[in-house]
C-alpha cells in the first residue's frame, strides 16, 4: 500500500504538471507591458498557487478518507531492508520529480530562479512529510527514518544542482516492464498493468540520467540531447524482506532468487533539442521523468552480464 501512496503523489502532480504548460529548462522572455514590475505573471501565478494547494488539500483528504482511517499513537518502524531498497530509491526519484515540477510551474509563473528553487524543493518536502506523519499514526506502518532520509536525498539532488550548476546535470528517471511475479501476490504486487507500475517493485526501474554534454568537453557538433543512464531495479521478490511459500497454479511450490540489477543505457533529453519549438520544449519537458525505451546492459550476481536490445523480456 505504502508504495502506492508515493506513485499517487506523483500521478497526482502530473496531473498539475499537464494543466500548465510548464518549460523544460528555465526560458528568458519579454514580459509583456502588463506584467508585474516584480517579474512574476500575476495570472499564471495565481493559477499555481490555487492549484498547489488545492491538489495539496485534496489528496491528503483522499487518502485520510481511503487508507488511513484508524489513527493509532504516532510510532517508527524500520523498513531499511525491505524490497532490497527499490522503494527507497523510488522515494528519492518521487521527490525529485516534484521539486523539479515545483520549480517549474514559479519559473513559467514569473518567480525569480532562487525562489522557484527553493520553493519547488520545500515544497516536495513539504507532501512527502505529511505522508511520514501519516504513515506514523497508521496500523501497520510508521514513521520511517529511511523513507525520510530517502525524501531528502531526492530534493537536495536537485536543489544542490540547479543552485550550483544552473541545469539538471543529472536527473533521475523511471522505467517500467513486466515481470511473472505479481500472479504469485496478485494483492500486493498488483492484478493489473496500472497496479503493478505502482506495487511490482520487480518491474520498476529507478536511473540516474547523466548529460554527456555537460560533463564532457564536448565540442559544437556534439548532440546537446545524448544522455548515459546508470539504472538500478531488483528481482525475484514476493515480499518485503524475503520470499513467503509460494505455489503455481498446479500446486507446486515456487522458489525465486532475490538479485540486484544494474543497467548502463542510452538515453535522450529531447528538452534540450534547441530547434523545438519553446512550447514543444515545454510539453517535453513534463514528460522527461520516464525513460525512454533503449538497448542496455545489465549485470547482476545471478545471471552476469546481458545485452537487451530494446525492450527487457519478462523475468
Amino acid at each position: 500500500m505504502k508504495q502506492g501512496l508515493r506513485a499517487l503523489g506523483l500521478l497526482g502532480l502530473w496531473v498539475m504538471l499537464f494543466g500548465y504548460p510548464v518549460p523544460a529548462q528555465p526560458v528568458m522572455t519579454t514580459l509583456p507591458a502588463s506584467a508585474d514590475p516584480s517579474g512574476i505573471r500575476q495570472g499564471r501565478f495565481i493559477g499555481v498557487v490555487a492549484g498547489t494547494a488545492a491538489f495539496y488539500t485534496i489528496t491528503l483528504l483522499l487518502l485520510r478518507k481511503q487508507w488511513y482511517k484508524k489513527k493509532v499513537p504516532f510510532h517508527s518502524f524500520n523498513d531499511n531492508g525491505e524490497w532490497l531498497q527499490m522503494d527507497k530509491v523510488g522515494h528519492s526519484a518521487t521527490t525529485y520529480c516534484m521539486s523539479r515540477g515545483g520549480y517549474e510551474l514559479m519559473r513559467w509563473s514569473g518567480v525569480n530562479e532562487r525562489a522557484s528553487i527553493l520553493t519547488g524543493g520545500l515544497l516536495a518536502l513539504l507532501f512527502q512529510t505529511t505522508l511520514e506523519v501519516y504513515d506514523g499514526h497508521a496500523e501497520g506502518w510508521g514513521f520511517s527514518k529511511g523513507d525520510m532520509l530517502a525524501n531528502v536525498a531526492g530534493t537536495a539532488l536537485f536543489v544542490g544542482q540547479q543552485y550550483g550548476a544552473g541545469q539538471q546535470v543529472v536527473s533521475m528517471k523511471y522505467g517500467f516492464r513486466k515481470t511473472i511475479f505479481p500472479p504469485y501476490r496478485p494483492n500486493l504486487l498488483g492484478k493489473t498493468t496500472g497496479q503493478q507500475m505502482l506495487k511490482d517493485y520487480n518491474g520498476q526501474q529507478y536511473w540516474l540520467s547523466v548529460n554527456l554534454a555537460s560533463v564532457l568537453p564536448a565540442g559544437p557538433q556534439f548532440p546537446r540531447w545524448l544522455n548515459l543512464d546508470l539504472g538500478y531495479s531488483a528481482s525475484g521478490m514476493t515480499g518485503g524482506h524475503a520470499n513467503p511459500p509460494t505455489f503455481d497454479a498446479a500446486g507446486h511450490e515456487q522458489t525465486f532468487t532475490r538479485y540486484r540489477q544494474f543497467f548502463v543505457s542510452p538515453d535522450a533529453d529531447f528538452s534540450r533539442v534547441s530547434t523545438f519549438s519553446p512550447s514543444l520544449q515545454r510539453f517535453i519537458g513534463m514528460a522527461q521523468f520516464f525513460k525512454i525505451p533503449a538497448p542496455s546492459l545489465e549485470f547482476n550476481r545471478v545471471k552476469g552480464l546481458q545485452f537487451h536490445p530494446l525492450i527487457l523480456p519478462k523475468e
